[in-house]
């Protein structure tokens, strides 16, 4: 079974919810007690040094009875919940609050040693067998006269210590036990945050992945998951509208090599047939020769796409007179204009402009725009062909004053195979693929291509292009 990210995340919230309890119930006790441990010694310590300065002093200087330290400690043992002795350095008890030593028996504490602790002012253990079980004693010696005359020594059981410890080792529990239900807002952002959008990013993926292309991913967040959410919501709308220009591609390449190959096998199958006769094939031969032409211009034409569109397509650019291209493509079309009684009239700025760009490629940007121009105009009209220097940049403008195109059309006369309503009865033999090359070509040289159309007066053409560094130079 897969574990989803959410499963994951959870186990690792509830195995560091354990090893948080862990950590605290194995360290804390030891590092508590520790600290509570000392702070006691230091304050018995601290009880025992004064009374050694104190009351005990004076019973080596004769300053004070026996009795009136004895009421004096003990009182001041209650206070402290500890046992208080004052101990010869012989190890006899002179004092112990916790019982009465007899009048003129000595009592010893055998094998005693005032260096029990070493370098440490208390010491945990029995204190030379004298108590059944551990106790926390702080030794400090009485002096007098430069010299250690007995000791004042207190032990305590350490029952105030453990209680303590155990105390505050419920209130870490509790802490810990609220840090962690506190944490749980972590897992509920985390669960409406990230979890809840990536499901529905993932189920989007899923849905893509299949070719549902036209589902609906909607995440509303302004974070990376909601940037996520579109950036792949317009990927996918991208491919589908991909899927449908291919599909509408392949239709209209299609439809349009069915139809003359239709036509040329209906020919062909009529004059071998003898539906046609011996003297009209010269007629229907070269009909089927102008269909295959068509076909011809269709296959050239979309070779000619493939190419301006493969990845990394290398522009031939080089400094020329476009005035030069203007000229000669206008002077290809003379025996077409006379057909049609069109003239073209040429305004070019200077005798000589040079640009910078793929002399070829420009030509058939040229070559296409006029061709459309002579056949799309009306006969006995003009056709206009202008350059003009503005801001570092040339402009080429190829006018007619023909049917136009219509203003809900103008966005779409660039898609391949595209044909206006106009242009379907004047334009017999085209493929809907010119206009798509001008725009490839000018967009590969990185420039700008603009129509202006007024349906039943005419359109224009105005695309950009670079001046040479020499040109520019002059200016």
């Amino acid at each position: 079974m897969r574990k989803t990210l959410y499963t994951k995340f959870l186990i690792a919230y509830i195995i560091f919810g354990i090893f948080g309890f862990l950590i605290v119930s194995t360290f804390v006790p030891a590092m508590v007690d520790d600290l509570l441990t000392r702070n006691k010694a230091e304050t018995l310590y601290s009880e025992a040094t004064l009374i050694a300065n104190t009351y005990a002093s004076g019973l080596y200087t004769n300053d004070v009875t026996l009795d009136a330290v004895n009421t004096q400690i003990t009182s001041l043992s209650v206070y402290l919940n500890s046992e208080i002795q004052i101990i010869n350095p012989s190890g006899r008890l002179v004092l112990d609050t916790s019982k009465d030593l007899l009048y003129g028996e000595a009592e010893y504490i055998e094998n005693f040693d005032s260096s029990l602790g070493g370098n440490s002012y208390y010491v945990i253990d029995n204190f030379f067998g004298t108590f059944p079980g551990d106790v926390l004693t702080v030794i400090a010696p009485i002096t007098s006269n430069y010299r250690v005359r007995g000791y004042v020594v207190i032990h305590n059981d350490l029952t105030d210590v453990a209680a303590l410890n155990n105390s505050i080792l419920t209130i870490s529990y509790i802490t810990l036990s609220i840090l962690f239900l506190l944490s749980m807002i972590i897992l509920i952002f985390f669960t409406e945050i990230v979890y809840v959008p990536l499901r529905k990013i993932t189920h989007a993926t899923e849905q893509y992945a299949a070719g549902n292309m036209h589902y609906e991913l909607s995440v509303e967040s302004d974070d990376e998951m909601g940037y996520l959410a579109a950036s792949l919501s317009y990927m996918a709308s991208e491919i589908a509208r991909s899927e449908d220009d291919q599909k509408k591609f392949i239709a209209n390449v299609s439809h349009d090599f069915r139809s003359p190959l239709t036509s040329i096998r209906g020919y062909l199958e009529a004059m071998i047939d003898g539906t046609v006769p011996s003297e009209m094939f010269d007629k229907y031969l070269n009909i089927v020769l102008n269909e295959t032409e068509r076909l011809t211009k269709l296959t050239n034409s979309l070779l000619t796409l493939n190419n301006l569109n493969t990845k990394g397509m290398m522009l031939e650019k080089s400094d020329f007179d476009i005035n030069k291209v203007i000229r000669n493509v206008a002077a290809s079309f003379e025996g077409t204009c006379l057909k049609k009684n069109i003239a073209i009239e040429l305004f070019l700025t200077d005798d000589t402009m040079m640009v910078n760009a793929d002399m070829g490629k420009i030509q058939q940007v040229l070559y296409n725009l006029t061709d459309n121009a002579i056949k799309f105009s009306h006969n006995d009209s003009v056709i206009k062909i202008e350059t003009s220097l503005k801001k570092n940049k040339l402009f080429v403008s190829v006018k007619d004053s023909g049917i136009g195109i219509p203003k809900d059309q103008q966005k779409l006369i660039f898609e391949r195979f595209f044909k206006s309503d106009l242009s379907r009865g004047k334009d017999k033999k085209g493929t809907g693929l010119g206009l798509s090359i001008v725009k490839e070509i000018i967009n590969a040289h990185g420039e700008h291509l603009n129509v202006v159309s007024t349906e039943g007066v005419g359109s224009e053409f105005i695309f950009s292009l670079s001046p040479s560094k020499s040109t520019q130079n002059e200016d």
